[in-house]
């Protein structure tokens, strides 16, 4: 496939049911996969957190699925599978009530909800005390000291209350410096189970809106702390994100609302 090449992509809003809030993702369907620096260059195009990219299996209803940052390949990434799952069933006439994923350490689930919410199983990633709490400091807290550091394939700092979070003013150059590419801000919540921002500016991404690969971590923690098996939560970026979770022990399903953007030809730059 060359540079000069162009298809077409969707944009959706995701976990949010109004346009422009939530993350927005780009959804680029193909029929064979293409040199994965060209798939770079066009995430990084297109500017958004993640570019996600599917190739039909021979199984129906399976796809082979990829994401990209403007900078990276990710491991995992919620809010552009339900994005893609949405595009599916949106634009490309999918009528299955479930939509599978071969990722390259797995496969991911999404089920189409009758009350037009989409839910993502993804696997839990419990976390553990992180030992070396000094590197937080001056990450942006101030005179603000987290309750708790956990790590696990993130960071996460546990705030004592909302208001905290919300304040909350990162150095981005300083969490970049961290030995894992993210670093979630995580608290109760007023009016939901908790809340969350999340950061990972050396993956190209310095304040992510919505983010559903976080509560791999953020449900089990959560879920122990409260007693509840099941949460919702709020991502407190500008463009903000709403969250139902379930905490399954080795797996967690994470449900949200997508809004539709747009679609057309994308032109590659030179």
């Amino acid at each position: 496939m060359e540079k000069s090449d162009s298809m077409i992509m969707y944009q959706v809003d995701v976990f949010t049911h109004q346009g422009i809030l939530g993350n927005p993702a780009a959804v680029v369907p193909l029929e064979y996969w293409p040199e994965d620096a060209w798939m770079q260059v066009l995430a990084r195009d297109i500017k958004l957190s993640e570019t996600a990219f599917f190739v039909p299996t021979r199984q129906e209803g399976c796809f082979e699925l990829r994401w990209f940052t403007p900078q990276v390949e990710v491991e995992l990434c919620g809010h552009a599978t339900l994005a893609t799952a949405f595009v599916l069933r949106h634009w490309l006439e999918f009528a299955h009530e479930r939509a599978e994923f071969q990722i390259r350490n797995g496969r991911l689930m999404v089920d189409y909800q009758t009350d037009a919410w989409l839910e993502i199983d993804l696997p839990a990633y419990p976390p553990r005390i992180d030992e070396n709490s000094g590197k937080f400091h001056n990450l942006g807290l101030h005179e603000v000291s987290p309750v708790l550091c956990l790590r696990s394939n993130s960071h996460i700092l546990v705030l004592e209350n909302e208001t905290l979070v919300r304040a909350f003013k990162p150095d981005m150059g300083k969490i970049a410096g961290l030995d894992l590419s993210a670093t979630i801000v995580t608290a109760p919540g007023d009016e939901t189970d908790y809340v969350l921002r999340y950061f990972a500016p050396a993956a190209g991404v310095p304040e992510d809106p919505a983010t559903g690969s976080a509560h791999c971590t953020l449900v089990p923690y959560w879920s122990q702390r409260l007693g509840l098996s099941t949460l919702t939560a709020r991502q407190l970026s500008e463009r903000g994100g709403y969250f139902k979770c379930q905490d399954l022990g080795k797996r967690v399903r994470v449900a949200g609302r997508c809004s539709p953007r747009s679609h057309g030809i994308f032109a590659l730059a030179g």
